[in-house]
């Protein structure tokens, strides 16, 4: 039960294949179906036509024989010799008066039951032209006329000729039809159903050729198809087209913002460096003009660092971010950023580290900037009266480098996007805490091209993790 509930679960209401199925199956049944209708209603009416030319020949004959016959006989005589001279073995026959009683019938009534005949003897009326009645499990043509009795019509005559078997027989036959024609619409279905797959697997190689491209492969990527059809070789080159779109569009993006990144650093650091200089000579500054020149020099270094973000990450980009690979003791250089920020942010910051010296290769200064990040956003985003913890280990062939806060935590559904860039959880506290939505695209980006990776762990209302892995050198592997 628990297998089917999974096929059911996986089954595609909405695929192209499914309506192409269900479609060709309408369709088939529709037609199928109407053939098999009409074969059945044509065979019907010509095993019916058949009885009812030989009943409607007996109903115009019988009156003449009547006739013919009571020239030489008496009236009852000559209609039940009328009557017997046509009766065979299916043929049932007999005459009514004015007054519905029965004056003469032929003598085969004994082939059929009591309650046949009852039934039979009990119409008081029947049509001129032949039709087929059911009469309990028996099939009946049915036809009735008049008789002349010396030159006026008096009495009625009925006919019936069975034909149980020949019903029965084309009954079977109908039931044949209809079994043999959902056979074939399974088949077809089934049948249609490969045929389909197979014309849809360009389509799924299409599919699984774009999900594997990437923002860096945008530039090669070229989607080619051998032996698909020409719509889907048409779709194909759509594709490339639209990439290679794509990829000139991203590539022009990307040395705007290293131009316009490196275009501006440079006259708003002069712009700093004035301000600075300013500050320094405060003696003739009103408190007005201090506030003012402060918030300035606060702006124009906030502004610096974005732009030094943005160009890194442009580099990045372009694969010209260049990292000065160093082997050195991690547990100094986490010891000294700790040391830092616990000075520089007024806030208890915790290192818990392994006594065993860990090495690794990296960019000194990059790594200093990526934990420095991580600590700037603990400290952002957690109440001022809880500490920072900084955990250092060892795992394997890695070195693990964690940054734990007890701040308000990142909603489950943030935390997928938190390094992408500009992204933010809370736009009111970030503008309130000056951030920019770049620092973690920052850190992700670094410690990848470190050959690491970094992951967040967080909870509302608990904290924070961030967890930073680093290749560790084989010599601290191996203390």
């Amino acid at each position: 039960m628990k297998q089917i509930h999974k096929i059911w679960q996986k089954f595609d209401f909405f695929s192209l294949r499914l309506r192409l199925i269900m479609g060709i199956a309408v369709v088939s049944a529709l037609g199928l179906g109407g053939l098999a209708s009409l074969t059945s209603w044509n065979m019907q009416q010509i095993l019916i036509n058949s009885h009812k030319y030989n009943i409607s020949q007996i109903a115009e004959r019988l009156p003449r024989d009547v006739q013919l016959y009571q020239e030489m006989m008496a009236e009852e005589i000559s209609l039940n010799k009328a009557i017997n001279n046509l009766t065979n073995a299916d043929t049932f026959l007999w005459v009514k008066d004015g007054d519905n009683q029965i004056i003469a019938k032929s003598n085969n009534w004994n082939l059929l039951s009591d309650v046949t005949v009852s039934e039979l003897m009990s119409l008081t009326e029947m049509s001129v032209k032949p039709e087929l009645v059911q009469i309990r499990e028996r099939y009946f043509v049915l036809c009735g006329g008049a008789i002349p009795v010396k030159g006026k019509v008096l009495d009625k005559l009925f006919v019936a000729q069975e034909v149980t078997n020949e019903q029965i027989m084309f009954m079977a036959m109908v039931r044949s039809l209809m079994i043999a024609s959902v056979l074939v619409i399974i088949v077809i279905c089934v049948a249609i159903a490969f045929y389909i797959q197979a014309s849809l697997q360009p389509l799924r190689q299409l599919n699984q050729m774009t999900a594997v491209i990437s923002l860096a492969d945008l530039g090669e990527a070229e989607l080619y198809l051998e032996n698909a059809p020409s719509e889907v070789k048409e779709l194909a080159n759509t594709f490339n087209m639209m990439l290679s779109r794509l990829s000139q569009s991203w590539e022009q993006e990307r040395q705007f913002v290293s131009n316009v990144s490196h275009e501006l650093r440079t006259p708003l650091t002069i712009v700093n460096g004035y301000l600075q200089s300013v500050l320094r000579r405060q003696n003739n500054l009103n408190s007005a003009q201090l506030e003012a020149l402060e918030t300035a020099s606060m702006e124009t270094e906030r502004t610096i660092r974005l732009l030094q973000d943005l160009l890194d990450l442009a580099r990045a980009d372009s694969g010209y971010l260049h990292l000065r690979w160093d082997v050195c003791l991690l547990n100094e250089l986490v010891a000294e950023v700790v040391g830092m920020a616990e000075k520089y942010s007024q806030r208890i910051i915790k290192l818990e580290s392994i006594n065993q010296g860990i090495e690794v290769r990296i960019d000194y200064n990059r790594l200093k900037q990526i934990l420095i990040n991580l600590i700037d956003n603990a400290v952002k985003y957690s109440p001022a009266d809880t500490p920072i913890l900084i955990k250092l280990n060892l795992q394997g062939e890695e070195a693990i480098i964690q940054v734990c806060d007890q701040g308000y935590g990142i909603p489950l559904q943030h935390q997928a996007r938190i390094f992408e860039r500009f992204y933010r959880v809370d736009e009111a506290r970030t503008s309130s805490t000056g951030g920019c939505g770049l620092g973690l695209s920052i850190v992700k980006t670094f410690v990848e091209s470190m050959g690491g990776h970094v992951s967040v762990r967080s909870r509302l209302g608990e904290g924070s993790i961030f967890t930073i892995s680093l290749p560790a050198s084989p010599l601290s592997v191996n203390l």
